[in-house]
């Protein structure tokens, strides 16, 4: 498991929620207290978005507390809008292509979770990837191909129904060729004016996820767990649910993962037989 921190709001120091609070990011990714593995190492990275609709994008495979390149970048940049993320490998290579976040065009996007079994149906999965994303296709994670996934099924048009269909046929392929827990995921994506999030689970074990307005910094939060050391004033988003934290204000709905009909090409033998209500 993994753990990570977004923000938008006000411009901001990196460094004011990644590194200098208590419970940091940079701490978390040594002494996690809610993931099953406490011990983040197997490298973070970092998107924000500041003076071009793309986010910049820096990634390594150091452990975040060990790196002074990140600690010197936290210090300088200011964003409105950013993602970071510590990474605990599940099953594949410890490389600089499967760190968080990824980003296509104007969008980011980093998980926390697992497809059950990603490795016994890699190349199913890749190849529901439309061929016009497929070249960013970099590493070898199902987080990566999740993020593909929907950025091809109308993330531009609608997020959460595009989020909700990738998750569904993800969820399908492990339910057939994987093993469980089929699907868990915590997650964030942004486009650079709204922050996404969505948390939900095949089981009863989704991933943890809170958010909190900050006042000092004009400012929304959203984490995998409190970066204070009181962590008075979380909010603890629930299991099937999707939220958005934009210029319109904050907004609320139920994520449930589903097959849309949409013009995307499927391989033989898809899982367009499965279709939910």
């Amino acid at each position: 498991m993994c753990r990570w921190a977004a923000y938008t709001g006000a411009p901001l120091f990196l460094s004011d929620m990644v590194a200098e609070p208590k419970h940091s990011l940079v701490n978390q990714s040594l002494s996690a207290e809610e993931c099953k593995t406490p011990v983040n190492a197997d490298g973070f990275g970092l998107a924000w978005y500041a003076h071009r609709p793309e986010p910049g994008l820096f990634r390594d495979v150091y452990p975040a507390w060990s790196d002074p390149n990140l600690q010197s970048i936290a210090s300088q940049v200011k964003s409105g809008m950013f993602l970071v993320h510590v990474r605990a490998s599940t099953e594949t290579a410890t490389s600089r292509n499967n760190c968080h976040p990824f980003a296509v065009g104007r969008w980011s996007f980093m998980h926390n979770g697992q497809v059950g079994g990603f490795g016994a149906f890699r190349k199913k999965a890749d190849m529901l990837i439309t061929d016009a994303l497929y070249e960013h296709r970099k590493g070898a994670t199902d987080s990566e191909t999740l993020f593909l996934l929907a950025a091809g099924a109308g993330l531009d048009s609608n997020p959460r129904k595009a989020m909700e269909h990738a998750v569904y046929h993800l969820e399908a392929l492990s339910k057939r060729h994987g093993t469980t827990p089929h699907m868990r995921l915590s997650a964030a994506f942004s486009d650079g004016e709204t922050l996404y999030a969505a948390r939900y689970a095949s089981d009863d074990k989704a991933p943890s996820l809170y958010y909190r307005w900050k006042e000092n910094w004009q400012g929304w939060a959203i984490v995998s767990e409190p970066f204070d050391a009181e962590h008075d004033g979380w909010t603890e988003v629930a299991q099937g649910t999707f939220r958005s934290f934009g210029p319109d204000g904050v907004s609320t709905s139920r994520f449930v993962p589903r097959h849309f009909d949409d013009p995307t090409p499927r391989e033989a033998g898809s899982l367009n037989d499965q279709k939910v209500a």
